[in-house]
């Protein structure tokens, strides 16, 4: 029993240690998400070609940032001011905000699961940390607009989500186009930039002037080079 024991806590220790080791290795290569993974092996389907970031139109990294992470180049992985504001408004029973950072994303997409849980969010935390460690935020990045969902049928992936909703490539978006993408995260089930609502045209409009405004470039000056 004791051996068993011990098995199991070796497993689980080389399952949790993964993630980190599979980081070091992703400076390069095009990783694809857990859920990715689990549509591929229930039959759904999945598109998704990847883009380098040099390739992708300037205007979507800019609006990404400028619309789910504007301190992206400042903090290392988690915004600890978005944490506190969190847990302030769970204490006051308000649950609507989210405080996840682009990279913190990126670790959930790739190596852990979907939906809100505090284990997962455990796990997400040290994660995105050693991924903005070991990673260029210009990597981060790129990661994300590859591994992103932004469609509703298996569409993974700035070229995916351009092509499923203005029928172009990635490289091709203009700025509008790359707003409208940006207003669909995280849930293009429900908000669409192929046929877009009052709605998300609205956030659309809100993102180009942010992007205006974001400066991406400190952060790879700043920051270890690609």
């Amino acid at each position: 029993m004791r051996k068993l024991i011990r098995t199991l806590i070796v497993v689980a220790l080389l399952v949790l240690a993964l993630p980190y080791v599979l980081t070091l290795l992703y400076s390069n290569g095009r990783p694809v998400s857990t859920l990715m993974l689990w549509r591929w092996l229930t039959g759904a389907p999945v598109t998704r070609q990847w883009v380098d970031f040099k390739d992708i139109a300037p205007a979507l990294p800019r609006t990404v940032v400028a619309s789910e992470d504007a301190r992206f180049c400042s903090h290392h992985g988690v915004d600890w001011d978005a944490v506190r504001d969190v847990i302030a408004d769970a204490e006051d029973g308000d649950v609507s905000r989210g405080g996840s950072t682009i990279t913190q994303q990126v670790a959930k997409n790739l190596f852990l699961w979907p939906g809100r849980s505090v284990v997962r969010k455990a796990l997400e935390l040290p994660l995105a940390l050693w991924i903005d460690l070991v990673l260029s935020k210009q990597r981060v990045l790129e990661l994300y607009l590859n591994i992103a969902e932004w469609g509703p049928s298996g569409q993974f992936g700035a070229n995916a989500g351009a092509g499923y909703a203005f029928g172009r490539s990635a490289a091709e978006m203009s700025p509008h186009e790359a707003a409208l993408l940006a207003a669909i995260l995280p849930n293009p089930y429900i908000r669409s930039a192929r046929k877009p609502g009052l709605g998300v045209r609205r956030l659309a409009a809100t993102y180009v002037v942010r992007a205006r405004a974001a400066e991406l470039q400190r952060c790879w000056a700043e920051k270890r080079p690609i």
